[in-house]
């Protein structure tokens, strides 16, 4: 497949203009939270590891936003699954550990933000929320209309992207005093926000027939790839161009129905490591508690 997609060129393989996007979002967390932080309001440097987080959120981020990876989501639903995957599940998880507490603060409690995030990080509207916009992105007239124009594909991944940050703050609090749930409560968080996501995927695995026009009608097809590939280049090669067969031995419905698998996969790894680590936490707390002693009869 490697070979055939070098045909839509460089830009579009490996969106330079979004590498420079990332590199200065690299090049600014280590301004404000190194050399600069003084000047923001910061206190202590991140450490190791949260740089290491941030970093790598960074290059997953361009990895399924970027490179040929973001090319194939124009061309396969298996490779849009695995970008969603990683970009609304992963990428969250690591920005939330890896940016420094008392950036946070300043971003939640800024006069605009708190009460709307005050309000949106409530347990059950979160989990609505976020399931929800999920499930709506992925019925077909709204993913079609997500895949007929620059804004709306930005737009919509935008907000699926702060909806996704909203919906693992309650989990992954990264200021302690708003780390409230308990540990019982974060498992039941979890396996309610697998339970809300599975309607989507479950309709996407059964589906007989293709649901989505951006992979099975050449003229939205061909709107789809527009979103990644330069006007000149896709002009050149509109008349060459019959479909995504030609870069996949699926069909749509098998392409369809394996994208589904793999999104419902990736979750529940993703959800049993998060759940995991929770476990882990609250074992360690427990084991550390000490009995008091028993008192001496005498």
């Amino acid at each position: 497949m490697w070979l055939e997609l070098q045909i839509f060129g460089f830009r579009a393989l490996w969106s330079p203009f979004y590498f420079v996007f990332i590199l200065a979002l690299a090049v600014l967390y280590y301004l404000i939270t190194g050399p600069y932080r003084s000047k923001f309001g910061g206190e202590e440097k991140p450490t190791a590891n949260q740089q290491v987080l941030f970093y790598v959120s960074l290059l997953l981020l361009y990895l399924v936003k970027g490179s040929p990876i973001d090319l194939l989501t124009h061309i396969t639903l298996t490779a849009h699954m695995i970008q969603m995957a990683i970009y609304l599940l992963v990428v969250p998880i690591l920005m939330l550990k890896g940016i420094p507490e008392w950036v946070w603060r300043k971003v939640i409690n800024a006069p605009v933000i708190k009460p709307i995030f005050k309000l949106l990080t409530k347990p059950l509207i979160a989990l609505l929320l976020f399931n929800t916009l999920f499930s709506l992105y992925h019925i077909p007239v709204v993913f079609d209309f997500a895949k007929s124009s620059i804004v709306a594909h930005t737009s919509i991944s935008i907000i699926l992207f702060v909806a996704s940050f909203i919906v693992w703050f309650p989990l992954i609090a990264p200021i302690k005093e708003l780390d409230k749930i308990q540990p019982l409560l974060k498992i039941g968080y979890i396996f309610a926000n697998s339970v809300l996501i599975t309607p989507a995927c479950v309709l996407i695995i059964f589906a007989s027939e293709p649901m989505f026009a951006a992979y099975s009608q050449d003229g939205s097809w061909i709107q789809a790839l527009s979103l990644c590939v330069p006007g000149d280049v896709l002009q050149g090669l509109t008349s060459a161009l019959s479909g995504p067969e030609m870069f996949t031995s699926m069909d749509t419905v098998e392409d369809q129905q394996l994208g589904g698998i793999i999104m419902k996969i990736m979750q529940e790894i993703i959800y049993g490591v998060v759940l995991g680590s929770i476990f882990f936490k609250w074992f360690s707390k427990e084991s550390l508690k000490i009995d008091p002693a028993p008192e001496t009869v005498e």
